[in-house]
């Protein structure tokens, strides 16, 4: 054996250095790759996501919520509070981990809030209460431990996390100040300002007015369903946002003119944790007051005008009118509107209530009583009320469509102004043979008359001949296209353009020829006005654009809109919607035949155009199948008669003839006009007052001089 070990050789040495080398080599690549990917990650997620990042990350840890505005008031003309808010103090609790963490058993697996957290649950309620009781109103009803405990919702029910709950609303001063002064002993307890609805207790034109709802019970509209749509998007507009527990217009100028009544919420950004409750209010954005809404009606003159209704209908019930009374006469609907600005003045649907029902809790309490008349009669025929066999508040105009046919047969050339007629009481149509025929109310035989005179002694007979037959025999079939065209052209059958909602266009019986039997059967009837029933406010712009001589002026409800300061956001001026063209001759001998007798307005010191119209309506008795006719009474007028200031409509269902029924409610709703504004433009209390005013310098002057 040698003594010496073998050596290794020179090419051994040399591989293994360049394993080495290698190795080295791949490590420092494989670091210099690594960080190549990590840095441009970084610059990807700096430079790319992280504004993206930015904005997930403060969603995640915050949240928007509303803070109510206080709603902006509803006025009269004369600046009376019709709907109004007032402040009132609510405490609400944003749920913290104190009483809301949870732990979850080991042996059960069963989560649940730890004892903690329901000690100081109990704590906290049973605090409360005895708060609520030692400086709450001693005449409020007592809330309950339990009840303070069910409006924390500590499972989440109605509402999320870090969404701050209602305990109390309208604290008394004594526990405003005290929870204030000890906000400290109660974590994520506030005292928050809200606002209650308020309605003028005189009922003033409630149904024009409308109500309110709260915000989670409106869901039914389309315009509430539209914002809660918008609010679940992520980019909302925090000031946009709604509160469940606001008020918001359901009905009426309530909801028509919601976004300007409203103002715009304030809200506060909470911090959430990762159980999605609420850590610490980080920004208090405050709300914006509504604004105000100044309605052109004027309340002495709306409450004259429901007085008006409320006693014709009584004394319907009390005396002979045709040899009876009228007992199922228990709704009646009135419209004052000016002819030459639109301004509607008064607006009733009677019966009415009180509508602080529905913000005080006990609608419930009245809904038999008003589920027919809780909406607005004048525009709608809705659950807008009934009359004793079910009548609703949008009748055949009867008569009053006269001095209409009068001008189409005048403008069609299917007679002149000159042309004279026999009325012999009776007018035939249809084929030889089967003819039909249709008499003048009562049966009278009115003789020779013109065109005027065909609508002062409102003569069917007349209308049946030389308008109904006529137009028919002219356009044949295309008839009913013609006359409909002339309805629309005076508002009737179309929009009237009144700011309010839900606005009924009305019912068009002569387009149904099946109905009607044949296209002649409908323009006749049609042409007496059996064959179109309307709105009262439909009725009233009509009346004003005979007045205008064509001018179809827009109704509305609201002269202007002012901020919280007073300052005017916006006007609205007289708009006119279209204008019908016709010879002035044929508007003077309309004008000239709206002139029949109507008793109620005997010693009225204006002459005054006017027609009164008495529309049947057939009632099927439903145990005896027994069809019965009734009258509805409808009456329009304006006046003064060559410079119109105002047109009314009133239509009283089941009132019998409308000189009897309709036109003395109309007699008191020029009588007022007259005295707040004048239709001569001298308001009457301003001669009054001023001779009250003269009777009492001279009786302080003769007391001076005595002495």
């Amino acid at each position: 054996m040698s003594l010496f070990r073998k050596q290794g050789s020179p090419s051994d040495e040399t591989n293994s250095k360049s394993t080495l080398a290698l190795r080295i080599n791949v490590f420092f690549f494989s670091t210099f790759i690594i960080f190549c990917v990590i840095i441009i990650r970084l610059a990807v997620l700096q430079f790319v996501e992280g504004p993206t990042l930015t904005e997930v990350e403060a969603n995640r840890d915050t949240k928007n919520v509303p803070l109510a505005a206080m709603r902006g008031s509803i006025l009269a003309a004369g600046g009376e509070k019709i709907a109004y808010s007032t402040p009132v103090q609510s405490l609400y609790i944003t749920l913290t981990k104190e009483y809301t963490e949870k732990k979850t058993d080991k042996v059960t697996k069963v989560t649940d809030f730890t004892p903690e957290a329901k000690a100081n649950v109990n704590k906290l309620a049973a605090d409360l209460v005895d708060k609520f009781n030692q400086l709450g109103d001693p005449n409020e009803e007592k809330l309950t431990v339990e009840q303070v405990k069910d409006s924390l919702d500590l499972k989440f029910r109605k509402y999320n996390g870090y969404t701050p709950r209602r305990i109390k609303e309208g604290l008394s001063t004594k526990e405003v100040a005290y929870f204030m002064e000890h906000k400290d002993e109660y974590p994520g307890l506030e005292v928050v300002e809200e606002n209650a609805r308020h309605y003028d207790k005189d009922t003033v034109a409630v149904q024009t007015v409308g109500y309110v709802k709260l915000f989670k019970n409106s869901n039914s509209l389309g315009i509430y369903q539209n914002i809660l749509s918008a609010m679940k998007k992520k980019d909302s507009n925090p000031g946009l946002m709604y509160k469940d527990e606001e008020y918001v217009g359901f009905d009426g100028l309530e909801r028509q003119y919601q976004r300007e009544l409203r103002g715009q919420n304030g809200y506060q950004v909470v911090s959430i944790n990762p159980q999605n409750m609420a850590e610490k209010i980080e920004k208090v954005v405050p709300p914006v007051k509504g604004n105000d809404i100044w309605m052109t009606i004027n309340k002495n003159v709306q409450l004259k005008t429901e007085q008006a209704i409320t006693d014709q209908i009584r004394w319907l019930h009390s005396h002979a009118v045709q040899g009876k009374t009228h007992p199922n006469a228990i709704t009646g609907y009135a419209v004052a509107m000016e002819v030459d600005t639109g301004n509607i003045v008064a607006m009733a649907s009677l019966p009415d209530y009180d509508t602080n029902k529905w913000v005080d809790g006990s609608i419930m309490e009245i809904w038999d009583k008003i589920e027919y008349n809780y909406q607005n009669g004048a525009i709608t025929p809705n659950s807008s009320g009934r009359s004793g066999h079910g009548f609703s508040s949008t009748v055949f105009m009867g008569s009053t469509i006269k001095p209409l046919s009068v001008l189409i047969g005048l403008n069609e050339g299917l007679f002149t102004t000159s042309e004279w007629y026999t009325d012999k009481g009776i007018a035939y149509f249809g084929k030889a043979g089967h003819e039909t025929s249709v008499r003048n109310a009562s049966g009278h035989v009115y003789g020779g008359m013109d065109p005027a005179l065909a609508i002062e002694h409102s003569s069917n007979v007349f209308m049946v001949d030389m308008v109904g037959k006529r137009l028919y025999e002219k356009y044949p079939s295309k008839s009913i296209n013609v006359w409909d065209k002339y309805m629309k052209e005076f508002g009737l059958g179309v929009s009237t353009g009144v700011d309010l909602p839900q606005e009924f266009l009305g019912q068009i019986n002569y387009k149904d020829l099946n109905a009607a039997g044949s296209a002649q059967a409908a323009m006749v009837y049609a042409s007496f006005g059996q064959q179109g029933a309307y709105t009262t406010l439909q009725l009233a712009q009509y009346a004003s654009t005979l007045a205008n001589k064509g001018e179809r002026i827009k109704p509305h409800l609201v002269s202007k809109i002012t901020d919280s300061s007073g300052q005017v956001v916006k006007t609205f001026g007289r708009e006119v919607l279209n204008t019908v063209k016709m010879d002035d001759s044929y508007w003077n001998e309309v004008k000239r035949g709206m002139n029949s007798k109507v008793d109620a307005f005997d010693g009225f010191p204006y002459d005054f155009a006017r027609k009164t119209g008495t529309s049947q309506q057939t009632y099927v008795d439903k145990k005896t199948k027994i069809a019965t006719n009734l009258d509805n009474g409808v009456f329009i007028a304006y006046a003064p008669r060559n410079k119109p200031k105002l047109a009314v409509a009133v239509i009283i269902p089941e009132g019998g003839f409308g000189s009897n029924s309709a036109a003395p409610v109309a007699r008191k709703i020029f009588d007022a006009y007259d005295w707040e504004y004048g239709l001569d433009g001298v308001p009457k209390k301003s001669l009054q007052q001023k001779s009250a005013g003269q009777s009492s310098s001279s009786s302080e002057s003769g007391t001076t001089g005595t002495n």
